[in-house]
Parts: structure tokens; sequence; C-alpha cells
């Protein structure tokens, strides 16, 4: 997703940060937007880490000298944050549901932070976090992930108002949220190992009017709407992509 969203604010015009701890992984996005003409930055840092947040903000402002917008990107669950089908419910790693928490949570706010400051001082600048639908309906064993997706949506309309009343229009957060989406790390939970459904997967798609999983491109005209001017008037809100998941009842 971070790859689709990242070429798609490339291929818009702005020039591009790509920040993270695979340096490798970086490098390689950094080339696919400079292929397509576009300009970009890899700064290697922890999005958990003020001092490397703070470090990389002053880098970016002496390369380019502003930053106008910030996507939250960072993220994504861990095993011991979930609950297996026949595990005991109360047996559930608090340590590492913990870290799910860190990681999704304030894998946001500290980077909103670091990088909000600056768009503060200019005036202008839009922030985009990436919830989830879990965040809108709870869905079974992911328990790491629905906390903090849904303290992600909390956290977004809570500094929605504080940066309206404070800075008035020109600073806004919104978020996405979405859908089922088939990724590195939901595979093994999606996929058995001969490549089918699992039944998991089936039941996401049945309960998806459009009857697939989401692509990764198909959340960049999102993107691209709540970081531009056309939604200036745009704030607190949560955009879900989810082929109608959220909508359906079942029935």
């Amino acid at each position: 997703m971070g790859s689709a969203l990242s070429l798609a604010v490339a291929e818009a015009g702005a020039r591009v940060v790509v920040m993270g701890r695979d340096a490798a992984r970086a490098e390689a996005r950094a080339a696919a937007i400079r292929a397509v003409g576009g300009e970009a930055l890899v700064i290697l840092a922890d999005v958990l880490d003020t001092a490397q947040l703070e470090a990389a903000r002053d880098q970016i402002l002496v390369t380019w000298g502003r930053i106008d917008g910030l996507v939250n990107a960072a993220g994504g669950n861990m095993p011991g944050a979930t609950v297996g089908p026949t595990q005991d419910l109360f047996d559930v790693s608090i340590a590492d549901t913990r870290r799910a928490v860190d990681l999704n949570l304030f894998g946001t706010v500290l980077p909103t932070t670091v990088f909000g400051r600056v768009m503060a001082a200019q005036g202008t600048g839009a922030i985009v976090t990436i919830s989830s639908l879990t965040a809108q309906r709870p869905l079974t064993r992911v328990l790491g992930y629905t906390l903090a997706k849904s303290a992600v949506e909390a956290y977004t309309q809570w500094m929605a108002v504080e940066l309206g009343l404070r800075y008035g229009g020109g600073l806004r957060i919104n978020a996405i949220a979405p859908g089922v989406f088939l990724t590195e790390q939901n595979r093994h939970l999606m996929l058995e190992a001969d490549g089918s459904l699992t039944d998991r997967a089936r039941k996401f798609i049945t309960h998806t009017p459009f009857q697939r999983f989401g692509e990764a491109g198909e959340l960049t005209g999102t993107l691209i709407y709540l970081l531009s001017d056309a939604s200036k008037f745009v704030t607190g809100e949560t955009v879900l992509v989810d082929g109608g998941f959220n909508a359906y009842s079942g029935v």
C-alpha cells in the first residue's frame, strides 16, 4: 500500500520523502518515483523514535524548505496481538498488543507532532492518517489492531478540532480506512499454503458487495483528494475505501 500511495503522490506532482527503516525497500520506492519523472528523497527513520523523526524533519527542510503533507502509513498487525480461533481468549499477549498499539497509534501521533509543527508554522498543510474498517466494524481475532485503529480515528478527530480552533482552516487532518486488501502482512490469514482462500478470506469477500479484495491503487484517489485543496473544507473525517463492506448488513 505504501508503494502505491507514494507513487500516486509523485504522479500528482509532489516531491516525495520516502521514510522507513528498510533501506532497500525505501530505495526501491524512490527509484519507482524517479522512473516516472518524480523527485524522491530517502530518509531512514523509525516512526517511534522522536529524535530520528526530528533529524528527518531537519533534513527535509534543508533539502526542500517546507513540508506540505504527511501520510502516516506506518502500521500493521503482529501475530502475538491476535487471538487464534482455538486459543484461550484470555491468553492474548499483552506485550505484543502494546507493541501493535505503539506502532499504529504512536507511529501516527509522533510523526504528526514532529512534522505538524512545521506545517503549523507555515500556516498550511494536510495530514492523512491510515485507519481501518476494523475501527468501524470490530473484526474477530485482531485485538491489538482493532484497539490501535480505533484510537487512530479518535486521535484524527481530536487533532482536527484542535488544529481548526488554533490555526484556522489552513491545517487539516483526515483518515483513510481501507477495507479488505490482500497484503504481505495478512497473507497468512487470507491464503492457504496452496494459494486458495482461507475460510476467513471467503467471509470477507462474501460480506463485500464488490465480491473481491481491494487493490492498493484504489486508495490513491482518496489520498490525493485529502492532500489537495479539493478537500480544503474537510477535516476530522474518515473515508472508507472498502467496496461497501461497512454498508452491507449481510442481507
